[in-house]
């Protein structure tokens, strides 16, 4: 069944806050429209592939959220269809937070930030992690031929809602390769 991600992200405490500072009714009439967001269109997937890193949310039995930064190669995140992200885990520091804390609660939030364009895209999803030497298929979909790190586990997401947020605040960023175009550009510049 499609969802609005305002099913998710508007409990009764949300719009019990929402009431007291005013802004309950625009959203209550977005909620009566019944848009639902939940399959990625071309727009979200091009956004998805460029990115090279994102933050992922989970929750532990003791009730506690944790939030990770996740980053790789440009398009390590990878679109499988329109409704299924997925990437591969590599070994790391062997605390397995994010890992351990989807066994007992398959609920994340995905947060996806541009900072150079000032955009970000939050995704609900459910979530299954895999271990990858026992999931040959999954593995042929998220691995990067050129990335040189141990694959231990594999992510599935499966996209239950998400919504564009505005860009107010947002400090733009650039990267080190995005600066370094730039410095060449204006080396050209200067050179004419």
């Amino acid at each position: 069944m499609a969802k609005n991600f305002m099913e998710f992200a508007f409990n009764d405490s949300v719009k019990e806050v929402q009431e007291k500072y005013g802004t309950r009714a625009p959203y209550q009439k977005m909620e009566s429209k019944g848009e639902f967001r939940n399959k990625l269109t071309w727009q979200e997937k091009g956004y998805i592939k460029n990115r090279d890193s994102f933050y992922m949310s989970s929750v532990g039995e003791n009730g506690w959220p944790y939030l990770q930064f996740r980053g790789g190669p440009k398009g390590f995140l990878k679109v499988i269809d329109e409704n299924t992200l997925a990437f591969a885990d590599f070994r790391g520091n062997g605390q397995y937070i994010s890992a351990g804390n989807f066994n007992s609660n398959k609920k994340t939030v995905l947060f996806l930030m541009d900072y150079t364009q000032q955009q970000r895209l939050k995704i609900w999803a459910e979530v299954e992690v895999f271990h990858a030497a026992d999931h040959p298929e999954l593995l042929e979909k998220v691995e990067m031929p050129d990335y040189e790190a141990t694959i231990e586990r594999i992510f599935i997401f499966k996209v239950q809602a998400f919504d564009w947020n505005c860009p107010q605040h947002i400090t733009p960023r650039y990267t080190k390769e995005e600066i370094e175009k730039e410095m060449v550009a204006l080396d050209q510049e200067l050179i004419q």
